[in-house]
């Protein structure tokens, strides 16, 4: 059982992040409330906890006024404040590390484009730092999330090789295919066969994306499990800064999902602790006596 929507959490918890580091900003102002955010979802039933660097980056940091090097400490922070939090829990608890699309860091919606214009190499000599950063500080696994267009994800899969982490890859689609319109079936097939990812599927988008997404992904990257954690079903409006349209995410969906092969399940933006319980609950009812297999 994956976690929730992190940035909205901490805005339950009454912090704005109208920011471009956005919930990365906190790391530095409030890191105890990032943890508090990770028990939240623990009480819930998450067993493995997505850190905050999803929009973190050196050059951000930068423009902060941060050097380099307090920098990779708040990249290892990152992963350390969810270690602590899943220290006190009942049982074991991974460490997912986010690592989010080059259009995360940009902070104007471009995430749900694509098609920055930068090549493969160029956006892996970006991502490379970030997932150092990071790796060093032992996360459980590497979550390489919300990618919106296959020439990211050969770029994002190039940098984390050798780093000693294991991945996860998972696009945002819309209507069937990547973001920037790519096939699935393309999209999934750069992980075919690579040894590092041990997960691929989708986050950050509707609900019902999901199952057909999946059925792509288990048909060109056979082997590895699948990952699901969609958002409420919401629109982000970038211009506005503002989500629109009504929610339509639904725990009972999920009994879908696991059975396409998905074996970490979640939500991502906007889906909170209420949301993760009621997805524990579902999985718990559908699998019986006993823990869910997920």
């Amino acid at each position: 059982m994956l976690d929730g929507g992190l940035s909205n959490q901490l805005e339950a918890q009454g912090h704005d992040l109208a920011d471009e580091l956005w919930s990365a900003r906190l790391l530095a102002e409030a890191p105890g409330e990032i943890e508090r955010a990770h028990a939240a979802y623990l009480a819930a039933g998450a067993r493995v906890l997505i850190t905050a660097s999803y929009q973190a980056s050196f050059e951000g940091f930068t423009r902060r006024g941060l050097p380099p090097g307090r920098a990779r400490e708040l990249f290892g922070r990152s992963v350390r404040l969810a270690r602590r939090a899943a220290s006190r829990a009942a049982g074991p608890v991974w460490v997912a590390a986010s690592v989010g699309p080059y259009g995360a860091v940009l902070a104007d919606g471009s995430e749900y484009r694509g098609r920055y214009g930068l090549d493969v190499a160029e956006l892996a000599a970006f991502h490379r730092p970030r997932i150092e950063a990071l790796a060093e500080a032992g996360p459980d696994v590497l979550a390489l999330e919300t990618v919106p267009d296959v020439v990211e994800a050969e770029a994002l899969l190039r940098a984390a090789d050798g780093c000693g982490v294991p991945v996860w890859l998972s696009y945002t689609v819309a209507g069937g295919r990547t973001r920037a319109g790519q096939p699935l079936a393309e999209a999934f097939a750069v992980a075919a066969h690579d040894p590092q990812v041990i997960a691929v599927g989708v986050n950050c988008c509707e609900a019902g994306e999901v199952e057909a997404a999946l059925e792509a992904a288990a048909h060109a990257c056979p082997g590895p499990p699948l990952v699901a954690y969609p958002n409420s079903g919401e629109g982000w409006d970038a211009e506005r800064a503002a989500w629109t349209g009504a929610p339509s995410f639904s725990a009972s969906a999920a009994r879908g999902w696991v059975a396409r092969g998905a074996r970490l399940v979640g939500g991502c933006c906007r889906v909170g602790p209420d949301g993760i319980a009621a997805l524990d609950a579902a999985l718990r009812r559908a699998a019986g006596p006993g823990p869910a297999d997920v």
